[in-house]
């Protein structure tokens, strides 16, 4: 046997010794036989993942060896402690083989949780110390350097000067818009901000202030890459972002979220990825977040900042002697006239569906709300041939223009560095290069995607226009997404991690984990293994699933949800303790609410009527009075939200939470299955939904002493073949159906 054998099975025995002395010496901890199971998975996947530099082949010229990757997808019902069976044995492991542990989890409040409670108490507990740190994108702290600017009358990054302002013309428009009272107390905020960074009563942190800002507040001052010099910005010795860097590169054990991990792919920021434990919590999120970190976006209607942007190029291109700027003009001005040429050729071909309302899922006309845009996609992903020729323009002399910006950047390193004296004027210069070239970078790289065919039998990129009016403005943007999630992660994560262990409470979707593993980009890969703990509760003593059915079909919005509500007040006013009601629209919940009996109005609190922490304060508050207290929500509330015990005896779902693809990526998908004779209800819809019910679900039983009901009014769950699907994801509830009234 190999000596790397010996010291996976060595690595993989200490892990779960480490993690049962943990278990041992937490005083009243219930043991799990799910949670040592997942623990042994985690120890087992993390102990057979090949880790650096791997050593060179023997035979000369041999190419080097494959690495061997560990990949663990688990699901892990509610009450297992999966974040106890994960960090302890990813934890000791990574300390034995002198590595580093990844956390990414979806949520701040999941983050807040594992950096605020749960590793404090490992670290207290476990034998060998280690050093955990929060790691947050860059955009969440303050640039000192602009915050100096701003607090003193000025430009983010200018000097006074017309053309040294970092927004574009028609933001500063809108800020010469603006009622002097509001522009007053920005410049009272930032003043604040000032103060209390420079006297240490704030740390630079938008999350540490008492009431965050707005984000068109707060992006003027935030930190940015773009115009980020780093150590060689004057203020970089007091930066919050750099010094928490630091406690980043000190740290063993990183907390991070799915954006960050995905936007940051070999920046550094985080742990190299073939060369770290990964473990993602929430992992049912991670298809999403990288749909959207991936799409792009360009406004085709507002280009003012393209003449801004090469005015800059110009001036400070001629300070720092670079040659590329000669061919600046040509570019920006080919570059506006390809962006104007595209909007109008948009509006030739798309102008009628942009000015309707936007069909439903279904074909039903759906009312556009005030300022939302509408849309128009571009069927099966190819381009009408008159925009073609535009785009390929604005590609070309998008990239052309960052070919100078690019050397005009490296110069002005180049010379901060040899002029440490001129560092703070030439970082100015540098920010206000970087303040707009993340539009010109955006232009880019969506006109490249826009013009991007697929090989045949491949999905085609999502490709759509939408059309808003934004005060005076009519804005008319261009958008493109990949549409396979499981391929962008493939090509972008996957390809450089070799040990992970993804776990969620709802991984598998009607009882099967086959839709996540594609829609992660893992089905088929032979590094991958599944395992299924179930929860500890015994689900069918702790809970009822009543589900009731109308005569109204739940399609039929009007009716259903007239019936559904009449039955809906009947139940709640059978509460006596605390109950969650889950909706699936707005408007079905201002029906609901606006049916609501005088006398049990004040039992009612509103999701949308206060913050969320205020309204869980005072819904726990009259729980614990022995008052009625229910709780009326949406998507947001059905995933996260902890009430255990009385603060959710009662649970009622108004609607199946159905995720029709009728977004332009959603809609994209299911027009390719169809060209390929595929049903995409069944394959994208179905599964999708089955995995939103069990998060919902899973509000009503938290503890092994919960007793819940849970009530579902939608007659598909138990009368169609798919709601039988759905009904297999679920907890094994007690089942009882009633009929309509």
């Amino acid at each position: 046997m190999s000596h790397y054998c010996m010291s996976q099975q060595e690595w993989a025995t200490q892990a779960l010794q480490s993690f049962d002395a943990v278990v041992s010496a937490t005083e009243g901890f219930r043991s799990r036989t799910g949670q040592r199971r997942m623990a042994e998975q985690v120890a087992h996947t993390f102990s057979r993942a090949q880790l650096g530099k791997l050593e060179e082949a023997e035979s000369e010229g041999a190419p080097p060896p494959a690495p061997q990757r560990a990949i663990a997808v688990v699901q892990a019902g509610t009450g297992v402690g999966k974040s106890l069976a994960y960090s302890v044995p990813a934890i000791a492991m990574a300390l034995e083989r002198g590595t580093r542990v990844l956390i990414s989890t979806a949520t701040v409040a999941l983050q807040e949780q594992l950096v605020n409670k749960d590793l404090p108490a490992l670290a207290a507990r476990m034998a060998q110390p280690f050093r955990f740190a929060l790691a947050k994108g860059r955009g969440r702290y303050v640039c000192k350097l602009k915050l100096e600017r701003l607090a003193s009358g000025g430009s983010a990054g200018g000097e006074g000067g017309p053309d040294d302002d970092l927004f574009a013309d028609e933001e500063a428009e809108e800020r010469a818009r603006r009622p002097r009272q509001e522009s007053e107390a920005r410049m009272q905020f930032y003043t604040s901000m000032a103060d209390a960074l420079a006297t240490g009563g704030w740390d630079g942190d938008r999350d540490t202030l008492q009431a965050p800002p707005e984000a068109e507040v707060w992006s003027p001052v935030a930190a940015e890459a773009s115009s980020c010099t780093g150590k060689h910005c004057p203020v970089f010795s007091q930066c919050t972002y750099y010094d928490r860097r630091k406690a980043l590169v000190a740290a063993q054990v990183i907390v991070a979220n799915h954006d960050l991990l995905l936007s940051s792919i070999g920046a550094r920021l985080l742990p190299e990825l073939d060369n770290c434990l990964l473990v993602l919590d929430e992992a049912h999120h991670l298809p999403g977040t990288a749909l959207q970190q991936f799409a792009c976006e360009a406004d085709l209607s507002r280009l003012n900042w393209i003449d801004k942007l090469a005015s800059r190029a110009l001036r400070i291109g001629a300070l720092v002697e670079v040659e590329e700027i000669a061919d600046v003009p040509n570019h920006a001005a080919r570059l506006r006239t390809a962006l104007q040429d595209a909007a109008r050729l948009a509006m030739d071909v798309y102008g009628e569906e942009l000015r309707a309302p936007r069909p439903a899922w279904g074909g039903r006309a759906r009312p556009q709300a005030p300022g939302v845009p509408t849309r128009a996609r571009v069927a099966g992903g190819v381009l009408p041939p008159e925009l073609i020729e535009p785009l390929a323009q604005a590609a070309h002399h998008a990239e052309g223009f960052l070919d100078a910006l690019r050397a005009i950047s490296k110069a002005l390193r180049a010379e901060i560095r040899d002029k440490p004296d001129e560092a703070r004027r030439l970082s100015t210069l540098y920010a206000q290069i970087g303040a707009l070239a993340p539009r010109l970078e955006a232009a880019h790289a969506t006109a490249q995607l826009l013009l991007q065919d697929a090989p045949e039998g491949a999905v085609p990129a999502a490709k759509w226009f939408t059309l808003q009016v934004d005060g005076d403005y009519i804005v008319v943007k261009a958008h493109a997404s990949p549409v396979l999630p499981g391929n962008t992660l493939r090509h972008n994560l996957w390809s450089a991690v070799r040990g992970a262990v993804l776990t969620s409470a709802t991984l598998t979707s009607c009882g099967q984990f086959d839709f996540f593993l594609r829609e992660a980009g893992l089905f088929g890969d032979e590094a991958v293994t599944t395992l299924e703990v179930p929860s500890p509760f015994d689900y069918a003593l702790q809970g009822t699933l009543i589900a009731t059915e109308t005569q109204a079909d739940p399609r039929e919005a009007q009716a259903f949800t007239a019936e559904m509500v009449d039955a809906l007040l009947s139940d709640l006013a059978m509460v006596e303790s605390g109950a969650l009601v889950l909706f699936t629209s707005r408007d079905q919940m201002r029906q609901a609410v606006d049916a609501l009996p005088t006398a049990m109005r004040a039992s009612v609190l509103v999701q949308t009527a206060l913050p969320r922490p205020q309204l869980l304060a005072q819904h726990r508050e009259r729980v614990e009075r022995g008052e009625p207290s229910i709780i009326f929500g949406m998507q947001s509330f059905g995933e996260g939200l902890d009430l255990p015990g009385a603060l959710c005896e009662s649970l009622f779902i108004t609607k199946l939470p159905f995720a029709p693809p009728d977004d332009p990526v959603g809609e994209a998908r299911a027009e390719w299955l169809r060209a390929a004779g595929r049903d995409p209800f069944s394959e994208l819809v179905v599964p999708a939904t089955a995995i939103r019910l069990a998060q919902w679900v899973g509000r009503a039983i938290r503890t092994e002493e919960d007793r819940a009901h849970v009530y579902c009014y939608d007659k598909r769950l138990v009368r169609t073949s798919y709601g039988q699907r759905l009904l297999k994801g679920l907890p094994p509830f007690t089942l009882e159906r009633r009929g309509a009234a």
